[in-house]
């Protein structure tokens, strides 16, 4: 598979393991769709609090101001955690009545699977979207079997482990499980060359994946790092 085998593989999502065309053209949609009629029903619901309070408080007096906000931010790409998880939070309901499926590239699911089980290599995700985003997509994939989950051993984001593009976030995401493997022993796999280069400053194993719809890359980064089309050419 590699010079050193992994004995922990951590895994991108967007670009990596299903297209980035999925979150900005069907996940952000259905949350900025979604959002005035949830306010609507639940702005004073005790279930609801915890994410109207997480936002500034001038962008949570009102509704209005609180939908304002969320299209700037989301116009802008701006990735805030009390976003994040708010988006969570209106996909769930998405996910739950089969309006939301993850479609997962189709090597993802299968080398998941053989990964996990037939070599016994652990599997975790590192994404700047929140963990229980996380863990609603791969609860919801189009593949078969549908809920990935069960095979994903841990989870990461911004808030738990520290911004994708420094070095001291893989770190951290190593130190974690440093009963697993050393640093050396994970393979970060990510579109983001960037990200990819964190990774290996904090000595993990890292390549970069190349997928329909992902930003072209550039001679320079095909000289410097190792990059793949599909998990089946590791």
């Amino acid at each position: 598979m590699t010079a050193t085998k992994p004995r922990v593989i951590l895994l991108d999502i967007e670009g990596t393991v299903c297209p980035i065309s999925f979150v900005k053209d069907v996940l952000f949609p259905y949350a900025l769709k979604a959002l005035p009629a949830t306010l609507a029903a639940e702005w004073d619901s005790p279930s609801f609090a915890s994410y109207r309070n997480a936002f500034p408080t001038e962008h949570s007096a009102t509704p209005e101001a609180m939908i304002a906000h969320v299209r700037d931010l989301m116009s802008r790409d701006v990735k805030i955690s009390y976003l994040k998880s708010l988006q969570g939070y209106l996909w769930e309901s998405g996910y739950a009545n089969g309006s939301l499926k993850a479609p997962l590239f189709p090597d993802v699911a299968p080398k998941i699977l053989s990964w996990t089980r037939d070599d016994g290599i652990k599997v975790m995700i590192y994404s700047s979207g929140s963990v229980a985003a996380q863990k609603l997509l791969f609860r919801h994939t189009n593949t078969e079997p549908s809920d990935l989950t069960p095979h994903l051993t841990d989870y990461f984001d911004t808030v738990n482990a520290g911004p994708k593009m420094e070095a001291a976030s893989y770190t951290k995401i190593a130190a974690a499980h440093a009963d697993l493997a050393p640093a050396s022993e994970w393979l970060f796999l990510s579109d983001n060359v960037k990200e990819v280069e964190a990774a290996k400053q904090a000595g993990m194993q890292s390549y970069v994946v190349e997928r329909p719809g992902n930003a072209e890359l550039s001679e320079e980064d095909r000289k410097k790092h190792r990059v793949i089309r599909n998990f089946d050419e590791l």
